[in-house]
């Protein structure tokens, strides 16, 4: 890199000052101080070099096996979801899907399909072909209900954890086992205990939740 003047600003701000005060002289300001090249090693460089320096000491392979342990973990293990308990006293009420448009839905080409307002309930389309059974696996409690309505619905039920491995439970079970993520689902058909089980009547959706063996 070129040498630069280490009082380099303050020359800037002397010639800023002059011209701001009046008619600009040609100044000889001779020498202010030393130059010095700036020797900065490059960025990707001094990454590599340290990644070098971690890897020999083995603290590279350390951190790849924890982030690899921690990976496995969030998998077999995924963030309980938060707001939901095991069921106090028992309730059942129901959940419409009817919803409404808040703009208009266009085709690719611009034409108005459904405007703004339109209310479509997804029931009327697709009927719920089985129930959805929400719980959490660290409860036992939670599971043996669980087992006992899969078995009474034969199998026409589609489990979803709310907490625990869903990773275990289908080893054990050797069927499908899902997980709400996030909560999102509990969240949207207003449950706060657990077990839950919705089925469809008519067009809305019904939601029990169930009491557990003490």
């Amino acid at each position: 890199m070129k040498a630069r003047s280490l009082a380099y600003p303050l020359l800037t701000a002397l010639l800023a000052g002059l011209m701001a005060s009046g008619p600009v002289h040609a100044l000889d300001l001779g020498v202010i101080g030393p130059t010095y090249e700036i020797a900065e090693p490059h960025l990707l460089q001094m990454i590599e070099s340290r990644l070098r320096e971690k890897e020999r000491s083995g603290e590279l392979k350390r951190f790849e096996q924890l982030a690899r342990e921690r990976g496995v973990a969030a998998v077999r293990n995924p963030t309980p979801v938060p707001g939901l308990r095991a069921t106090d006293i028992a309730r059942t009420f129901y959940f419409d899907p009817t919803y409404a448009l808040d703009r208009n839905l266009t085709s690719a080409q611009g034409a108005l399909l459904f405007p703004a307002g339109t209310r479509k309930n997804p029931l009327e389309i697709v009927s719920l072909s089985r129930h959805l059974l929400f719980f959490d696996a660290r409860d036992r409690r939670q599971v043996a209900r669980a087992r006992e309505l899969i078995d009474r619905y034969q199998g026409r039920v589609k489990p979803i954890l709310t907490g625990g491995s869903y990773l275990d439970l289908m080893k054990r079970w050797r069927i499908p086992v899902f997980y709400d993520q996030q909560g999102v689902l509990t969240r949207r058909l207003g449950i706060t205990q657990v077990p839950a089980l919705v089925s469809q009547e008519g067009l809305r959706l019904r939601i029990d939740e169930l009491e557990v063996a003490r």
